[in-house]
């Protein structure tokens, strides 16, 4: 019985989540539409609010394509703030894990040559080294907590700068600058000119002319593995119990300072992964001067997360929203009176609001009145009153006879 009440309960919960994030959703796109309105109320309604709700479908098959193709980094980067997380870490590095995984994968990808190694090689060791790349940069601010205990949000803040300006230097002094297009000297070669990209595993046939890969699916798999990793398994559960509290799970023989070394160190991993599946696509080419700023797909993992309330799986459909969101924005200022920074609003009010999911979902979910408990309670104090009468006939009888 306990156990179908707790399943029971896990249930309740799960449906409660999911219908504050969809509320949270909800009242984005209503404060969407009244900036619509605000701004353009004679094309407020088609031009604007339905094509947002559309998405890609407005121009489906191709639109959905694209959308999956954008999805497969903002998937990984919501991931990696995901997972640290739920180790009660806050993983704003990403930006620089992104960016190291772009330096090396590219790197990987375009130094080795095609002639003498199989591309499907070169792109498998490419991925792997952006995840190795994004592994270690991520370690760094887990080992500055974990030693020192310095809050990993600045350790974080500092990373991601230097990342950017590594990044800069390295391609700078490379030889992956595009010089075969004079007007492109700012920007690295695609890997496609090295024979190199990410198959598209059919996804062509059914998305037609976008620019849709396997990077997506390489992307769902991940994020099924994270999911068994860190509810499934006996390392999860440390990681999360070194979140929950760091001294009980000491206490309890876990070795701390690994495990928060390891959840960022993975975290990582993932960011690099999503840039290796962005970059290696061979579609894209990255603009070296990168200490310009950061790249915005780092910092769109942490709404992702956060819609997601760090659920491995939850993060595969809402970075799916978020980048028909992007897409959407682009769209508008394209075809529209609008500009895209109308989705930024909508995407803005989702991220405040899920911040407060916790609320929302105390809101949501269904309390037992006062009075319930009282009858519970009360009910078994019942039980015992039933012997007391012969109890107290017996003590009449006695005296009777005394």
């Amino acid at each position: 019985m306990k156990n179908k009440k707790l399943s029971h309960n896990g249930l309740q919960g799960s449906v409660t989540s999911v219908m504050a994030a969809l509320l949270c959703i909800l009242i984005g796109l209503f404060v969407g539409f009244l900036v619509l309105l605000a701004i353009n109320p004679a094309h407020a309604w088609a031009d604007g609010f339905v094509r947002i709700l559309k998405g890609g479908f407005h121009d489906a098959p191709y639109g959905v394509g694209k959308e999956l193709a954008n999805a497969a980094p903002l998937i990984m980067t919501g991931l990696s703030v995901a997972v640290a997380f739920k180790t009660g870490l806050f993983n704003i590095g990403a930006p620089g894990q992104y960016l190291m995984g772009t330096l090396v994968s590219l790197s990987v990808a375009l130094g080795i040559p095609s002639e003498s190694v199989p591309v499907g090689v070169i792109w498998v060791l490419a991925f792997l080294a952006g995840c190795l790349s994004g592994a270690l940069w991520g370690a760094i601010p887990g080992l500055v907590k974990a030693l020192l205990n310095i809050n990993e949000v600045l350790a974080c803040i500092m990373t991601n700068w230097i990342a950017a300006n590594l990044v800069t230097w390295m391609f700078d002094i490379s030889s992956f600058k595009n010089l075969t297009e004079s007007t492109k000297s700012g920007y690295i070669y695609k890997t496609t000119f090295n024979g190199v990209a990410t198959p598209k595993l059919g996804l062509d046939a059914i998305f037609p002319g976008s620019q849709v890969n396997g990077g997506i699916l390489v992307a769902i798999v991940i994020a099924i593995a994270m999911y068994i990793l860190m509810n499934k398994t006996t390392l999860g559960y440390e990681l999360k119990a070194c979140g929950a509290n760091r001294h009980a799970a000491r206490y309890a023989g876990i070795r701390d300072k690994r495990n928060i070394v390891l959840s960022m160190a993975i975290a990582g991993a993932l960011a690099g992964a999503g840039a290796a599946l962005y970059w290696l696509s061979g579609n894209t080419e990255f603009y070296w001067s990168t200490y310009q700023s950061l790249p915005a797909v780092g910092f769109n993992g942490i709404p992702v997360a956060l819609l997601a309330l760090n659920n491995p799986i939850a993060v595969v459909f809402t970075g799916i929203f978020m980048a028909m969101l992007n897409i959407v924005g682009q769209q508008l200022t394209n075809l529209t009176a609008y500009n895209e920074y109308i989705t930024d609003v909508i995407i803005s009010v989702i991220v405040y609001l899920s911040a407060f999911s916790l609320a929302i979902r105390m809101m949501l979910s269904r309390k037992k009145k006062p009075h319930a408990h009282v009858e519970e309670s009360a009910a078994p104090a019942e039980e015992p009153t039933e012997p007391a009468e012969p109890i107290a006939a017996q003590t009449e009888e006695g005296g009777d006879q005394a």
